[in-house]
């Protein structure tokens, strides 16, 4: 049998914790292979993102092309667009091929720093989230969506980390399930790309073939791993332990998360 094939379209960090990197750590974690399609250039670090450089849609779609028409590409995640151009460029590409699409619609890296400007939201949710079969927004990220007009009917992942307390839950509501996903607050500073890491996750199992609620408890038990494996790298927000997240997953040691349904 052939190995799934799962598609990234994000922005590069230079620091390897988010971006296209993490996705594609996360996606060979899983036993998914990795292709990718590059939006931005970041000089990123731990501690922040100190210059972005958006590609030419015309090369993004270039790209989208090349690994659209020659690998057998299971399912497709979004990151960070970075303009209105780049997010319509995306949206023309994806529009009628009927792949599972998880749309992490970053707009600020965990510095605080933009990496989506304001005419790209528009175009977000006129033509990218109408192709999404997940969004997986924080609140923050969330907040925004709903003052342009997102609206409640979205397939949604709804993360929760940004809320205060020492249970961080978040909230499925996509396709008819309602689930709600709890893990106990890790209290780190090593938090770089989990938004990345998360929606990447959920992305090689729906190449697998997973249906969409394991797909997400199964992505969820993942980042909870991927977090406490985090190397301790930099002297900011440091990235996860993806390959080693992945080995305690396949071998069965991973606590599953709580879930409801409701």
């Amino acid at each position: 049998m052939s190995m799934p094939v799962a598609l990234t379209i994000a922005g590069s960090d230079s620091g390897g914790g988010a971006g296209i990197q993490a996705d594609l750590k996360t996606f060979e974690a899983h036993g998914v292979y990795g292709t990718s399609v590059l939006t931005l250039i970041t000089a990123q670090n731990t501690r922040g993102v100190q210059a972005a450089h958006p590609l030419p849609p015309e090369l993004v779609a270039a790209q989208l092309r090349s690994v659209l028409d020659d690998f057998p590409v299971a399912a497709v995640k979004t990151g960070a667009l970075g303009n209105a151009g780049l997010v319509r460029a995306v949206a023309d590409a994806l529009r009628g091929r009927h792949l599972p699409l998880v749309v992490d619609p970053v707009m600020l890296a965990k510095s605080g720093d933009a990496l989506l400007d304001a005419s790209a939201l528009r175009a977000l949710l006129d033509e990218l989230l109408p192709l999404a079969t997940l969004v997986t927004p924080n609140v923050p990220e969330w907040t925004a969506l709903r003052a342009a007009g997102a609206v409640d009917t979205l397939p949604l992942l709804l993360k929760g980390g940004h809320a205060p307390g020492e249970t961080v839950t978040d909230e499925l509501r996509a396709g008819g399930h309602h689930l709600t996903l709890r893990a106990p607050r890790q209290h780190t500073r090593h938090t770089h790309g989990t938004g990345c890491t998360l929606s990447a996750a959920i992305t090689a199992n729906l190449a697998r073939g997973l249906a969409l609620p394991d797909a997400v408890q199964a992505a969820h038990r993942y980042l909870q791993a991927a977090i406490r494996a985090a190397p301790g790298l930099g002297g900011g927000h440091g990235p996860l332990g993806h390959h080693a997240a992945g080995r305690e997953v396949r071998a069965g040691a991973v606590t599953p998360s709580a879930a409801s349904s409701g």
